[in-house]
């Protein structure tokens, strides 16, 4: 019951937001709004086209498939709420709401980066080990793999929720930033935060550089198995299977480390909430188009299914 025992579990935060009313805001509004219903379209798309076609009930489509539920569930924990602050000019959330941002936040944001990282390991054994591929990554393995990404991401998102709401808030309630995120509701505890800050910073280290460490081990033993390939074409079509999750992974780790890795004192709210639209909102859009567009088995999908619907027209 502690938890909820402040003024701010009664009054709730004011998110300051990202955007003002001024003519280019309203330009930079409209533009993620329109890379928001790109990314709900694009992600549900291809969950859908993974569903249907037996062609692409492989394990990387499978992983896709988690990637893709992770994404939407991301977009949409935090965009609409974030269009319909400033739309109304009403700029409040609830603490229960908050807490629930928060909760989903990281658990999808750690999700994605675990499920990134493990999915390293499946391009490992599909270039290294292609005959034992079929063994190595069975249904079995790759629940497992999609399962303990999800187990440790809800994990970690209940620790922080938990913790970040047992803090008291009885001075500003203002955060600055367009969603609850844990360091920006940070600095409005009345209380000292050193060892919560601790704890954040070790719960980030793990998140993040555990399944990197797995993706630079992975790509090692990669390039390794590549370079004594004989055959160019060979080499080629390896690293082509390879180059839509390295530009997944850079675009996630690469503004996720920006914003939790950073030391405190070189840390700006400004630059914060840019990063952060970065990867709640672009990245989410981005990764059904970096892993559809360079992927033929995918676009085959969605030619067999436009095929499909002209065929049904006809009739």
């Amino acid at each position: 019951m502690g938890i909820w025992l402040n003024q701010s579990s009664i009054d709730g935060f004011i998110l300051l937001g990202i955007f003002s009313h001024s003519q280019t805001d309203l330009v930079l509004f409209s533009v993620v709004m329109v890379v928001f219903t790109v990314a709900i379209c694009g992600n549900v798309l291809l969950l859908f086209l993974i569903y249907i076609d037996p062609q692409l009930h492989k394990p990387m489509y499978f992983f896709l498939s988690q990637l893709s539920l992770m994404d939407l569930m991301l977009v949409c924990n935090i965009t609409p709420k974030m269009a319909v602050n400033f739309l109304s000019g009403r700029k409040s959330i609830s603490f229960v709401g908050c807490g629930i941002q928060i909760g989903f936040f990281v658990s999808l944001v750690g999700s994605e980066g675990l499920l990134l990282g493990l999915m390293s390991y499946d391009r490992y054994v599909a270039i290294s080990h292609p005959l034992h591929y079929p063994v190595l990554m069975s249904q079995r393995v790759c629940l497992q793999i999609a399962g303990s990404s999800w187990a440790f991401g809800i994990l970690d998102g209940i620790i922080q929720m938990v913790a970040a709401m047992s803090l008291p808030y009885c001075g500003s309630r203002s955060v600055d930033h367009f969603f609850c995120e844990v360091p920006a509701l940070l600095k409005l505890a009345c209380t000292d935060t050193s060892l919560f800050d601790t704890l954040l910073f070790a719960c980030c280290v793990f998140m993040l550089l555990l399944p990197f460490s797995i993706i630079v081990a992975s790509y090692a033993h990669i390039l390794r198995a590549v370079l004594h390939m004989r055959s160019a074409q060979a080499r080629k079509k390896a690293l082509a299977t390879c180059s839509s999750h390295l530009t997944a992974v850079s675009l996630f780790y690469g503004a996720a480390m920006f914003i939790y890795l950073r030391p405190q004192r070189y840390r700006a709210p400004s630059h914060d909430k840019v990063v952060s639209i970065f990867y709640t909102v672009l990245t989410p859009m981005l990764n059904p188009l970096i892993y559809s567009l360079r992927n033929r088995e995918v676009i085959g999908a969605v030619r067999k299914g436009l095929d499909h619907c002209r065929t049904s027209r006809q009739r």
